[in-house]
């Protein structure tokens, strides 16, 4: 499935995805660097409910968050890890086998933890204010 979107209608674009939620809670948002993933997220996380603040885990790694029905959600950012091994030991594994949501950026860092029904959207930027997603399992 593909996507096209201008940043200022990203809300309506993270309602879509979040409604697929419901089968594929581990999403992997691949894209290069600046391309939004974590503002997507952050669209989404709001779409959800979430009144935490969502930002960046590129330091921390994972941020957990909880929506509005009281549903765990993990966001990870696995930008300065090494490999699957540092990824397992970092708790990624833990928080994508955990029945709860997960967003996680730069998946290709350890693409063999995740589960076999992960959602993968692939961000490019077409412009200043346009993205493109592939969504696929």
């Amino acid at each position: 499935m593909d996507l096209k979107f201008s940043l200022s209608n990203i809300n309506g674009v993270a309602k879509e995805i979040a409604t697929m939620l419901e089968k594929n809670k581990v999403v992997a948002l691949h894209g290069d660097m600046g391309a939004g993933k974590t503002t997507l997220v952050h669209a989404i996380c709001e779409s959800l409910g979430v009144t935490d603040t969502v930002g960046s885990p590129t330091f921390s790694i994972i941020n957990q968050y909880q929506s509005a029905d009281g549903h765990i959600i993990y966001h990870i950012d696995m930008y300065r890890l090494k490999d699957e091994e540092e990824a397992i030991q970092a708790g990624v594994e833990d928080c994508l086998f955990s029945s709860n949501y997960c967003f996680v950026e730069w998946p290709e860092k350890a693409p063999g933890i995740f589960p076999d029904d992960t959602l993968h959207i692939h961000i490019f930027p077409v412009d200043n204010e346009t993205r493109k997603l592939t969504i696929n399992l």
